[in-house]
């Protein structure tokens, strides 16, 4: 097993790219690709991460050896204090245990490219992100609505084709009717002025009027292609959220993944209607009028297309600029989500600890942060944009100036000259308009970055190849387990537990124990790192996930209840149930006299998280919709926790008749929920202390015994 991890100070303190690995008890240290240090690691007690003002260092502590003789391995900026400090914890937890854990990638936070620091919640950097392969992929998933979005590209240049028929009819109104020369046109002759004027106003309105025709065609079908498009794109994003694990979903805040669903896919959808599709007729607009412009005349051709490049590089400059500055205007703009979701959803808390003025302030700082960011993103643009008129403002004088010398001098005529002026026009239109569109482009990017992300992930948690489907009697083994969230910090330790169908088993210990993740490993939000568990004799990683946790029940100790009414959210768990089965979940949980006691009945709305509700109520709800399941296996953690006894009591019978005929497995503070358990298993310190009966337990006189004693001491002085 290798591990690697980015560094960036010299020993003479200058920034550089260097590297600490650690493979197979060596650590190596290299700089700029040159290796500066090696060491086995086996005279080493462990390392330390020093941390100094403004930068860290890494040394080796050697055993029986105090800290003056530490050995140096490198030096480090303060953006590379948490890899740094990923790594030892790793290479230490190696030192201490001998075991060579999985290093998990999404536990280091810098791009290996450029060195900089992950927004929080990806794992993608937006500097070196192939912004090419992006557009590529894009415009891939457009599928069939690509060709309307070439037909709306199309109608937009036959729009502005005839938009430049305008001054080439005013340059022969010009010199054939106005100012006519000696050599006048046959046709003005034939028609005369009057009707000449009359006829090229005809033909002016025309093609105006052909032009807005085609134009309109150009909006509808764009309009129609990008939000077919968008809606795609919402729909792949948003199927992916959901099939995302819970590691996954916990490196992010709910704000963030609401605004890439949303927000990103919006940004994407004006992209295609409005900006996307206006730069490739820009562009293209800006071509032909170019060439119209040099078959004209090329010497005032010169002096429009000579600021060109000037604006060009004007562009160039600030490109790299402006992806630094939308960065950060989308994390003020995340954390400014994630304030009011807080706020909004806490209300209660707020309320209730007459917070008001306290939240006001808080969600007015991240308001005021984003308003700073979106003012000096805006003041940049109020500097760069001048910038590039100026030059474009430069090239239509120089032609006025030029062109009007050439007239004087009889080598135009004033009808060309203002042809020239007109199609200049049209030309720096399309320049001032790509000026703008790095500031455009960049927020996409930003967007097509963060939406490609979600939709690459590779699932933590992968399916079987060929998953089964097997029938699932309830037994659940635990052979050899250990499992950490973070890889070096283990929460479980060589568990081994045996669950026979139909027996229930209680979960006790103190708090972080790791009661819980035996209950996320059962349910699969997580895979183990060394061992196995089966279900039914199978392993679990063989089953189909949908059929795995279809066969699983579980009743929490935070109830979670969708929007909807009660009997929406019993049938939850079963959406083609009959009537008669939800009111059968609902007695066998002891919630169908309260529920028809409700104005509405199996219809009254519960409000959002089910706030309408009491506490034991939502719980009787939950124990509804997990009976409605009739799952093999149940899970109960901590299920009637901080209840009136009147309550507990209701929930207590209707655990009673709900754990009847299945494996259970159940996690309690509150011992005296317990006393229906086969047995009892004490977790301590991520191992399996103690296993047996309440009885069993009680004559050993080990942990258990001392949680029993904690809390009778403790119901004696209540």
């Amino acid at each position: 097993m290798k591990i690697t991890v980015p560094y960036d100070l010299s020993p003479a303190g200058q920034l550089c790219r260097g590297e600490l690995c650690w493979e197979e008890g060596l650590l190596s240290a290299r700089l700029d690709g040159e290796s500066v240090f090696e060491h086995r690691l086996d005279d080493v007690a462990e390392l330390k991460q020093r941390t100094d003002i403004g930068c860290g260092r890494l040394e080796l502590s050697l055993r029986d050896s105090a800290d003056a003789d530490n050995i140096h391995v490198c030096r480090f900026s303060m953006s590379c204090v948490n890899d740094v400090g990923e790594f030892c914890k790793a290479v230490n937890h190696w030192l201490k245990d001998g075991e060579a854990m999985h290093w998990h990638e999404d536990e280091l936070r810098r791009c290996p490219i450029c060195a900089r620091n992950y927004l929080p919640g990806m794992s993608t950097c937006l500097f070196c992100a192939d912004k090419k392969q992006l557009w590529r992929r894009a415009w891939k998933m457009a599928g069939e609505y690509r060709a309307l979005i070439i037909i709306a590209g199309l109608c937009m240049v036959v729009f502005n084709a005839f938009q430049v028929i305008a001054p080439v009819l005013q340059r022969w109104l010009m010199d054939n009717v106005l100012n006519p020369k000696d050599e006048i046109a046959a046709l003005a002759i034939e028609w005369g002025p009057e009707k000449s004027l009359w006829m090229a106003g005809i033909a002016i309105a025309l093609s105006f009027a052909v032009g807005q025709a085609f134009l309109a065609a150009s909006n509808i079908t764009i309009r129609k292609s990008g939000s077919y498009f968008t809606d795609r794109m919402r729909r792949i994003v948003y199927d992916k959220v959901q099939n995302l694990s819970v590691a996954s979903m916990q490196r992010r805040t709910a704000g963030d993944l609401m605004k890439r669903v949303t927000q990103d896919t919006e940004m994407v959808k004006d992209f295609v209607n409005h900006m996307g599709r206006a730069a490739v007729e820009k562009l293209i607009l800006l071509l032909a009028i170019a060439v119209i412009l040099f078959i004209t005349n090329w010497k005032l051709a010169l002096c429009v297309v000579i600021p060109v490049p000037v604006t060009l590089f004007f562009m160039r400059q600030f490109w790299l600029r402006i992806y630094s500055l939308y960065e950060k205007q989308w994390v003020c703009s995340s954390r400014e989500r994630h304030v009011l979701r807080d706020i909004i959803k806490g209300i209660r808390v707020v309320k209730t600890f007459g917070a008001e003025a306290r939240e006001i302030e808080k969600f007015s700082a991240a308001s005021q942060r984003l308003a700073r960011v979106q003012t000096r993103n805006e003041r940049f643009w109020a500097c760069a944009n001048p910038l590039a008129r100026l030059s474009l403002l430069l090239g239509e004088l120089m032609m006025i100036f030029f062109g009007g010398r050439m007239a004087l001098r009889g080598e135009i005529t004033p009808g060309l000259l203002l042809q020239f002026t007109m199609l200049a026009g049209f030309m720096n239109e399309p320049l001032r308009w790509l000026a703008h569109f790095p500031q455009w482009l960049a927020e996409v990017n930003t967007s097509l970055v963060k939406l490609f992300e979600i939709i690459d992930e590779e699932p933590t948690i992968p399916q079987a190849k060929n998953p089964v489907f097997d029938p699932i009697d309830g037994a659940v083994c635990f052979d050899k387990v250990q499992f950490g969230y973070k890889a070096y910090e283990p929460v479980l330790k060589d568990v081994c537990l045996d669950i026979a169908p139909g027996e229930m088993l209680g979960l006790v210990g103190h708090s972080g124990a790791g009661k819980s993740t035996i209950i996320n490993l059962v349910l699969r939000l997580y895979d183990t790192d060394i061992g196995r568990i089966r279900i039914g004799g199978r392993d679990i990683r063989d089953y189909d996930y949908a059929w795995l946790r279809e066969n699983i029940g579980v009743v929490f100790q935070e109830t979670f209840l969708f929007s909807g009414s009660i009997y929406d959210n019993i049938a939850y768990a079963k959406p083609n149930a009959e009537p008669a089965e939800i009111f059968r979940a609902a007695r066998l949980a002891n919630a169908h006299e309260f529920i028809i006691g409700l104005p509405d009945g199996y219809n009254t709305l519960v409000g959002e998280d089910g706030h309408n509700l009491s506490g034991g109520e939502r719980q009787r709800v939950a124990i509804a919709r997990a009976v409605l399941r009739d799952p093999k296996i149940l899970i109960l953690d901590e299920a009637t926790s901080a209840l009136d006894p009147e309550t507990e009591s209701k929930i207590q019978q209707a655990l009673e008749r709900l754990v009847k005929d299945r494996t259970t497995i159940a996690i309690a503070h509150r011992l005296s929920t317990l006393r229906h358990a086969s047995r009892l298993a004490v977790i301590d310190k991520g191992r399996v202390a103690e296993l047996g009966t309440h009885r069993e337990l009680l004559e050993k006189k080990g942990i258990y015994y001392g949680l029993v004693m904690a809390q009778r001491q403790m119901n004696t002085k209540a």
